[in-house]
C-alpha cells in the first residue's frame, strides 16, 4: 500500500495568530492547536477571529485527536468552536487542560469533551500516529512540541519555544529527546518562525527580575504591572518579588484572576498565605504595600489597564508616584490602542516602563531567537524543513537561516496557509489547497465571513444598523447637543420613537458615568456606547443591530 502523510495549515502560516495544523496519514486525521486571532481596527463589532473550519467539517469522521502544544490564547482560543464540529479527544499537558477546561465551560462543552493528559516522555497511540510531548521553555508553563511517528517517518511540531538556561520553573527545554529523534531521522521539522528576525539568543525569563526588583524595592507608591494573563513564569516572578519587599498582591482582571486562580490550586504558582488581597480592600491598605498584576497589556479598550488609565475602573486608581510596568511585548497593530493607553498613564502622573529597548528589560519574548532556531534545526537535523508560526517575511527568512545550515538533508517548503504539503515514499511535494479564512466571532455568535465587507452586509441585512451620532466638545468632554441616532433595516424611527429615546437616554447614562478622559477618548467611549446600546436594544427588541457610534469633534 502506498500509504501518504499529509500536513495542511490551516491557520498560523503567512500571519499571527489562529495556529491550527491538520496531519492526515491514510485515512486518519490528528490536529495541532486551534487558536484564535484578535481582530484589528477594521474589524469593526469583531471580538475574536479564528480559522475557517469548513475543512475540518468536511473531515469530520476522520478527526482522531485534538493534540495542543501549550495554553496560550493563539492555540487554544478556538478549541469551543472546534468541538462543535468534531467529536475527539482533547490531549494537552494538565495546564493547559485546565485553561481548555474554563473556556469550554462559557460554552457549556466542558461535560461533553474528552480531555486527556500528556506528559513528558510517555508516549501514546492516535490511530497510526505515535505521540510523544517534549519539554520546551516559553512564556508560560508545560508548554512543548510534539513527535509524531507513522510509518513514513516522524514529524516534529515545535509549537512556540525558546531555549531557556534558567527558567523559573527550573524545567528546562528536553534538548535530549529531540536530539535522540535526531539520531534516529527525522522526516519533517515544522518549527516557530516568530522571532528569526532577531539575531542572538533570547533572554532568560529570569532577566526581567533585576528590573522589578529594582522598581519594587525603590517604589514609593503603587506598583502596577500588566502583561498576559498565561505568562505563569511572570506571575511568580511578580508574586516573589512583592512577598520579599513587603507588598499585598492583587491580581485584577477576568482573565488574570482566573488564570491566577487556577495555577494556585493546581500549585503551578506559588503564593504565600495572606499575600493574596481582592481587589475591593486595596482601598483600604497604604499604597506603598500593594502590587497589583492586571490584564490588558495590548491596550484592548475594556479590559482592566485601560479602564485603569483613564480612571475609570471600580477599585484600581493611579496616583502621581506609582509605578505602572508594561511587561508585555507589543503585538503589531495594536500599538496606537496601547500608546493612547501609555499616554493616560503619563497623565495621571506615573512613571511607566514598558519595553523600549531599556536594559534589564520589563519583557522578554517567550520565542527564540536565530541562534535558538539554529539550534533546533541543528539538533532535530530533519529531512524536511517547513516554516511555521509567522507572517511571511519571518516564513521567508527562517527559510534563508535553514540554507545556510547542513542539518536539513533536502528541500526546505514555504507554504502558507491552506496550502497541502504531502509526504510518500518517493519523497515530498505541494499537493494542491485547501480552503481557508477567517471566522468572525462576534457576540457570541458565529458569522463565517471571508471579507469584513461580507460580514457587515449580512449584519446588516438580517438585523440593520443603529448610528448614534455625538457632538462633544473636545476641550470640556461635554456634549454639544442632544445625541441623534439614525437607523437603517433596523425599525423605522418615526414609529419607535420611546425605543429612540431610551436610547438616547442610554447613551446620555453612558457618558454621565464616564469621566472626562474616558469621554476624551474616543476608543473608549464608542466602545462603551456600543456595548450598553447593544445590550439595551437586543433586551428590548431581540434584534442585534451593528453600532456604529459616530463622534464629531468640536
Amino acid at each position: 500500500m502506498n500509504h501518504k502523510l499529509t500536513a495542511i495549515p490551516l491557520g498560523g502560516l503567512g500571519e499571527f495568530g489562529m495556529n491550527m495544523m491538520a496531519y492526515e496519514f491514510d485515512d486518519h486525521v490528528v490536529i495541532v492547536d486551534c487558536g484564535v486571532m484578535f481582530p484589528d481596527a477594521e474589524l469593526l463589532g469583531v471580538d475574536i477571529v479564528i480559522p475557517d473550519l469548513s475543512y475540518v467539517r468536511e473531515n469530520r469522521d476522520r478527526v482522531r485527536a485534538i493534540l495542543l502544544t501549550h495554553a496560550h490564547e493563539d492555540h487554544i482560543g478556538g478549541l469551543p468552536y472546534l468541538l462543535e464540529e468534531v467529536d475527539a479527544p482533547v490531549y494537552g499537558t494538565p495546564f493547559t487542560l485546565a485553561l481548555a477546561r474554563s473556556k469550554l465551560l462559557e460554552h457549556d462543552l466542558a461535560e461533553s469533551a474528552d480531555l486527556r493528559e500528556m506528559r513528558p516522555r510517555e508516549p501514546f497511540q492516535v490511530g497510526p500516529f505515535r505521540v510523544e510531548f517534549i519539554h520546551l521553555t516559553h512564556s508560560t508553563i508545560e508548554s512543548g512540541a510534539l513527535a509524531l511517528t507513522t510509518p513514513l517517518g516522524t514529524v516534529i511540531h515545535t509549537g512556540d519555544f525558546k531555549f531557556d538556561p534558567t527558567p523559573p520553573d527550573q524545567q528546562v527545554s528536553d534538548l535530549h529527546t529531540l536530539a535522540d529523534y535526531g539520531r534516529r531521522g527525522v522526516l519533517a521539522l515544522f518549527s516557530d518562525s516568530t522571532n528569526v528576525e532577531r539575531p542572538g539568543l533570547t533572554p532568560s525569563e529570569r532577566a526581567v527580575s533585576e528590573r522589578l526588583t529594582h522598581i519594587l524595592s525603590e517604589a514609593q507608591g503603587r506598583v502596577l504591572i500588566s502583561c498576559f494573563a498565561t505568562s505563569l513564569h511572570r506571575l511568580q516572578i511578580v508574586a516573589d518579588l512583592a512577598h520579599r519587599h513587603g507588598r499585598r498582591l492583587c491580581f485584577v482582571g477576568r482573565s488574570m484572576f482566573q488564570n491566577s486562580e487556577i495555577a494556585i490550586e493546581m500549585g503551578r504558582l506559588q503564593v504565600p498565605p495572606g499575600l493574596l488581597v481582592p481587589p475591593q480592600d486595596l482601598r483600604k491598605l497604604p499604597r506603598n504595600q500593594v502590587a497589583i498584576v492586571l490584564s490588558g497589556s495590548q491596550g484592548e479598550p475594556m479590559s482592566a489597564m485601560a479602564r485603569v488609565a483613564v480612571a475609570g475602573h471600580r477599585w484600581v486608581t493611579v496616583e502621581p508616584g506609582d509605578e505602572v510596568v508594561l511587561s508585555a511585548r507589543v503585538i503589531p497593530g495594536n500599538e496606537k490602542a496601547i500608546f493612547r493607553m501609555l499616554d493616560h498613564l503619563y497623565r495621571r502622573g506615573a512613571h511607566v516602563h514598558y519595553h523600549d529597548g531599556s536594559q534589564p528589560p520589563v519583557h522578554v519574548s517567550g520565542h527564540g531567537s536565530a541562534e535558538e532556531l539554529k539550534l533546533m534545526l541543528n539538533l532535530v537535523r530533519p529531512k524536511y524543513f517547513v516554516p511555521m508560526h509567522g507572517e511571511y517575511r519571518q516564513l521567508w527568512r527562517h527559510l534563508e537561516l535553514a540554507k545556510g545550515l547542513a542539518a536539513v538533508s533536502q528541500e526546505i517548503f514555504l507554504i502558507e496557509s491552506g496550502d497541502v504539503l504531502e509526504f510518500d515514499e518517493q519523497g515530498a511535494r505541494r499537493a494542491g489547497h485547501v480552503p481557508v479564512g477567517r471566522i468572525c466571532i462576534d457576540g457570541g455568535t458565529l458569522d463565517e465571513v471571508e471579507e469584513v465587507i461580507l460580514k457587515e452586509r449580512r449584519h446588516i441585512s438580517a438585523d440593520g444598523i443603529v448610528i448614534p451620532i455625538l457632538a462633544i466638545n473636545e476641550h470640556t468632554g461635554l456634549l454639544e447637543i442632544q445625541p441623534e441616532i439614525v437607523s437603517r433595516g433596523f425599525v423605522p424611527l418615526d414609529e419607535a420613537r420611546e425605543l429612540v429615546e431610551s436610547a438616547r437616554q442610554v447613551i446620555l447614562r453612558t457618558i454621565e458615568k464616564s469621566n472626562l478622559e474616558e469621554v476624551s477618548d474616543w476608543g473608549v467611549i464608542k466602545e462603551k456606547i456600543r456595548a450598553d446600546l447593544k445590550r439595551y436594544i437586543v433586551k428590548e427588541t431581540s434584534r442585534r443591530p451593528l453600532i456604529m457610534p459616530v463622534i464629531l469633534e468640536l
